[in-house]
């Protein structure tokens, strides 16, 4: 169900779409496989969705400073071998090139970021240069084990996420595809700060609409359902769940009649243009 006002087949960006199509940097490493879907998706919310591999900044041929948004998206970089996103989290890291660049982008008051899956494991150890993602977890193993590929149900919580703006309180059919999606904070303490400032973004929900930390609704066991977090100012979102897999209709594996053309979760893309004015 989608939250009070929330039209799944309202384009809240038509105004700005003949005016400029902001470039986006859809950015993959050796191992990531979810860029098409990732480009198609923002390229359908009215954006220049240009594709960038690591290679291309750490040898300096693209620079992030030419783009509004980057996004991080799914796969295994690097196989996992160095925990889910570690490598690709190291290759900024431990790069002089790629640091700065990743650094200043994150520090622009004009500039957002998404992290999906293998992304978003990588922007959680990326934090150190996010402002206001201190807090964040790590992701880690989960509970059951093995990989997870299913449909699940997640809640919008209210936050300040720019990418989610409007869609507060709506619970919406979602695909993951993870091995490592269990969300470990440092401490308890890191997990009352996320909760207590608003920072959680997505929670799953079991089949009576209640959060959960039990398998398979929460397929890795995260606690308090927590799956999508974002930084004070909401212009840094990372989540497990993939929204650009179910962002047109008919790739839903149910959708209500009235959802025709495009899934709910194309909000999410169109939410970005729109804050960019």
């Amino acid at each position: 169900s989608a939250a009070p006002g929330f039209d799944v087949n309202e384009d809240v960006s038509a105004p700005f779409l003949s005016l400029a199509r902001p470039s986006v940097a859809v950015l993959r490493e050796q191992g990531v496989n979810g860029q098409v879907e990732m480009a198609w998706a923002f390229d359908r919310a009215g954006f220049d969705a240009v594709d960038v591999h690591m290679s291309d900044i750490l040898e300096g041929r693209i620079d992030l400073e030419q783009f509004k948004g980057l996004v991080a998206c799914g796969g295994f970089s690097f196989g996992d071998v160095l925990g889910a996103g570690g490598g690709w989290a190291k290759s900024v890291l431990f790069n002089e090139r790629a640091r700065e660049q990743f650094g200043a982008f994150f520090q622009r008051d004009d500039s957002f970021s998404l992290g999906v899956c293998n992304g978003c494991q990588m922007l959680a150890q990326l934090k150190e240069l996010i402002p206001g993602a201190e807090a964040w977890p790590r992701f880690v193993r989960n509970e059951s084990e093995q990989f997870e590929a299913r449909v699940a149900m997640v809640q919008v919580e209210k936050s300040p996420s720019i990418l989610l703006a409007g869609m507060e309180g709506s619970r919406l059919p979602i695909a993951v595809a993870h091995g490592e999606g269990r969300a470990e904070f440092r401490d308890s303490a890191h997990l009352r700060s996320m909760q207590g400032n608003g920072q959680v973004a997505l929670r799953f929900l079991d089949n009576y609409g209640q959060t959960t930390t039990r398998y398979p609704a929460n397929p890795n066991g995260s606690p308090s359902g927590i799956t999508g977090l974002t930084t004070p100012d909401g212009r840094a979102t990372i989540m497990m769940p993939h929204p650009e897999r179910v962002v047109r209709a008919v790739t839903n594996s149910w959708r209500p009649a009235e959802w025709t053309r495009d899934g709910a979760w194309l909000r999410l893309f169109r939410n970005a243009r729109v804050w960019l004015g």
